[in-house]
Protein backbone atom coordinates (compact mmCIF):
# COMPACT_ATOMS: atom_id res chain seq x y z
CA UNK A 1 0.00 0.00 0.00
CA UNK A 2 1.24 3.50 -0.79
CA UNK A 3 1.94 5.82 2.15
CA UNK A 4 -1.03 8.05 2.87
CA UNK A 5 -3.50 5.68 1.21
CA UNK A 6 -6.09 4.64 3.77
CA UNK A 7 -6.94 0.98 4.03
CA UNK A 8 -10.40 -0.48 4.01
CA UNK A 9 -11.69 -0.67 7.59
CA UNK A 10 -11.81 -4.22 8.97
CA UNK A 11 -15.57 -3.98 9.57
CA UNK A 12 -16.08 -3.43 5.83
CA UNK A 13 -14.36 -6.67 4.80
CA UNK A 14 -16.66 -9.53 3.87
CA UNK A 15 -19.76 -7.36 3.81
CA UNK A 16 -23.13 -8.57 2.63
CA UNK A 17 -24.51 -7.53 -0.72
CA UNK A 18 -26.87 -4.99 0.83
CA UNK A 19 -24.59 -2.38 2.40
CA UNK A 20 -21.20 -2.21 4.09
CA UNK A 21 -22.51 0.55 6.40
CA UNK A 22 -19.44 2.83 6.60
CA UNK A 23 -21.75 5.76 7.28
CA UNK A 24 -22.40 7.10 10.75
CA UNK A 25 -25.93 8.53 10.43
CA UNK A 26 -25.74 10.31 13.80
CA UNK A 27 -22.82 12.57 12.93
CA UNK A 28 -21.15 12.93 9.58
CA UNK A 29 -21.13 11.04 6.34
CA UNK A 30 -18.09 8.96 7.31
CA UNK A 31 -16.99 7.81 10.75
CA UNK A 32 -14.10 9.63 12.44
CA UNK A 33 -10.92 9.11 10.47
CA UNK A 34 -12.84 7.32 7.72
CA UNK A 35 -11.34 8.31 4.40
CA UNK A 36 -11.92 5.81 1.65
CA UNK A 37 -10.20 5.17 -1.65
CA UNK A 38 -12.16 5.34 -4.90
CA UNK A 39 -11.26 2.93 -7.68
CA UNK A 40 -10.83 4.15 -11.26
CA UNK A 41 -14.36 2.99 -12.10
CA UNK A 42 -15.94 5.34 -9.56
CA UNK A 43 -16.91 2.63 -7.07
CA UNK A 44 -15.51 3.36 -3.59
CA UNK A 45 -13.09 0.63 -2.54
CA UNK A 46 -15.08 -0.12 0.63
CA UNK A 47 -18.15 -1.22 -1.34
CA UNK A 48 -16.47 -3.39 -3.96
CA UNK A 49 -18.02 -6.59 -2.64
CA UNK A 50 -21.41 -4.98 -2.11
CA UNK A 51 -21.64 -3.42 -5.55
CA UNK A 52 -23.15 -5.11 -8.56
CA UNK A 53 -21.47 -4.16 -11.80
CA UNK A 54 -22.35 -4.60 -15.44
CA UNK A 55 -20.58 -3.63 -18.66
CA UNK A 56 -22.83 -2.31 -21.41
CA UNK A 57 -22.99 -0.80 -24.89
CA UNK A 58 -25.71 1.19 -26.65
CA UNK A 59 -27.46 -2.02 -27.74
CA UNK A 60 -27.50 -3.26 -24.12
CA UNK A 61 -29.47 -0.31 -22.70
CA UNK A 62 -32.84 -2.15 -22.46
CA UNK A 63 -31.20 -5.03 -20.54
CA UNK A 64 -29.27 -2.54 -18.40
CA UNK A 65 -32.50 -0.80 -17.37
CA UNK A 66 -34.06 -4.16 -16.45
CA UNK A 67 -30.97 -5.13 -14.43
CA UNK A 68 -30.88 -1.73 -12.65
CA UNK A 69 -34.60 -1.82 -11.83
CA UNK A 70 -34.26 -5.27 -10.25
CA UNK A 71 -31.19 -4.19 -8.26
CA UNK A 72 -32.87 -0.96 -7.11
CA UNK A 73 -35.94 -2.83 -5.88
CA UNK A 74 -33.78 -5.44 -4.17
CA UNK A 75 -31.91 -2.67 -2.34
CA UNK A 76 -35.06 -0.96 -1.09
CA UNK A 77 -36.29 1.47 -3.75
CA UNK A 78 -40.06 1.90 -3.77
CA UNK A 79 -41.83 0.72 -6.92
CA UNK A 80 -43.30 4.18 -7.49
CA UNK A 81 -39.77 5.66 -7.66
CA UNK A 82 -38.43 3.23 -10.28
CA UNK A 83 -39.67 5.25 -13.28
CA UNK A 84 -37.74 8.42 -12.40
CA UNK A 85 -34.71 6.33 -11.41
CA UNK A 86 -34.68 4.59 -14.81
CA UNK A 87 -35.07 7.84 -16.75
CA UNK A 88 -32.07 9.34 -14.90
CA UNK A 89 -30.01 6.18 -15.37
CA UNK A 90 -30.91 5.92 -19.06
CA UNK A 91 -29.87 9.54 -19.71
CA UNK A 92 -26.48 9.06 -18.04
CA UNK A 93 -25.86 5.61 -19.56
CA UNK A 94 -26.80 6.84 -23.05
CA UNK A 95 -24.39 9.77 -22.68
CA UNK A 96 -21.61 7.39 -21.61
CA UNK A 97 -21.86 5.17 -24.70
CA UNK A 98 -22.55 7.94 -27.21
CA UNK A 99 -20.16 10.65 -26.01
CA UNK A 100 -17.61 8.71 -23.94
CA UNK A 101 -16.75 5.27 -25.31
CA UNK A 102 -18.67 2.48 -27.01
CA UNK A 103 -18.49 0.37 -23.83
CA UNK A 104 -19.23 1.61 -20.31
CA UNK A 105 -19.76 0.14 -16.84
CA UNK A 106 -22.53 0.50 -14.31
CA UNK A 107 -21.96 0.05 -10.59
CA UNK A 108 -24.91 0.01 -8.21
CA UNK A 109 -24.92 -0.30 -4.42
CA UNK A 110 -26.67 0.83 -1.29
CA UNK A 111 -24.88 3.32 0.95
CA UNK A 112 -26.85 3.99 4.12
CA UNK A 113 -30.24 5.46 3.19
CA UNK A 114 -29.32 5.92 -0.49
CA UNK A 115 -29.01 3.86 -3.63
CA UNK A 116 -25.82 4.88 -5.43
CA UNK A 117 -25.28 4.41 -9.15
CA UNK A 118 -21.98 5.08 -10.91
CA UNK A 119 -21.68 5.04 -14.70
CA UNK A 120 -18.09 4.99 -15.97
CA UNK A 121 -16.82 5.27 -19.53
CA UNK A 122 -13.27 5.03 -20.83
CA UNK A 123 -13.68 8.01 -23.14
CA UNK A 124 -11.38 10.95 -23.45
CA UNK A 125 -11.01 13.52 -20.71
CA UNK A 126 -13.20 16.58 -21.14
CA UNK A 127 -13.04 19.93 -19.48
CA UNK A 128 -15.74 20.53 -16.92
CA UNK A 129 -17.15 24.03 -17.04
CA UNK A 130 -19.03 24.56 -13.83
CA UNK A 131 -21.16 21.70 -12.59
CA UNK A 132 -22.48 19.74 -15.61
CA UNK A 133 -26.25 19.55 -15.76
CA UNK A 134 -26.73 22.26 -13.16
CA UNK A 135 -28.40 24.79 -15.46
CA UNK A 136 -31.46 23.90 -17.52
CA UNK A 137 -30.94 23.68 -21.28
CA UNK A 138 -32.28 26.46 -23.52
CA UNK A 139 -36.00 26.13 -24.32
CA UNK A 140 -35.27 25.38 -27.99
CA UNK A 141 -32.63 22.71 -27.23
CA UNK A 142 -33.03 19.36 -28.96
CA UNK A 143 -30.11 17.73 -27.13
CA UNK A 144 -27.84 18.38 -24.17
CA UNK A 145 -30.53 17.74 -21.58
CA UNK A 146 -29.39 14.36 -20.21
CA UNK A 147 -27.33 15.43 -17.20
CA UNK A 148 -29.81 18.15 -16.31
CA UNK A 149 -32.71 15.67 -16.38
CA UNK A 150 -30.68 13.16 -14.34
CA UNK A 151 -29.78 15.85 -11.81
CA UNK A 152 -33.46 16.82 -11.44
CA UNK A 153 -34.53 13.20 -10.88
CA UNK A 154 -31.74 12.17 -8.49
CA UNK A 155 -30.95 13.52 -5.03
CA UNK A 156 -27.31 14.12 -5.96
CA UNK A 157 -25.27 13.94 -9.14
CA UNK A 158 -21.51 14.29 -9.37
CA UNK A 159 -19.26 14.14 -12.44
CA UNK A 160 -15.56 13.31 -12.40
CA UNK A 161 -13.37 13.16 -15.47
CA UNK A 162 -9.75 12.37 -16.10
CA UNK A 163 -7.34 10.58 -18.42
CA UNK A 164 -9.01 7.23 -17.67
CA UNK A 165 -12.50 8.38 -18.57
CA UNK A 166 -15.50 9.91 -16.85
CA UNK A 167 -17.77 8.79 -14.04
CA UNK A 168 -21.22 10.12 -13.24
CA UNK A 169 -22.36 9.16 -9.75
CA UNK A 170 -25.99 9.60 -8.72
CA UNK A 171 -27.62 9.09 -5.34
CA UNK A 172 -31.30 8.32 -4.78
CA UNK A 173 -32.69 8.49 -1.25
CA UNK A 174 -34.64 5.36 -0.39
CA UNK A 175 -36.29 6.51 2.83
Amino acid sequence: MMPGTPSVPRRCLGVSSSCPQPIDPETSRFPAGGVYRVKDDGVPAHVTRAARERAFSLADLPDLREFAAAEALRRGMREDAIGDFLVALNEVATNAVTHGSTKARLGIWREGPALVVAVHDDGREWRLEGEPGHDPPPEDATSGMGLWVARMLSNDLHVTTGPRGSTVTMRFLLE
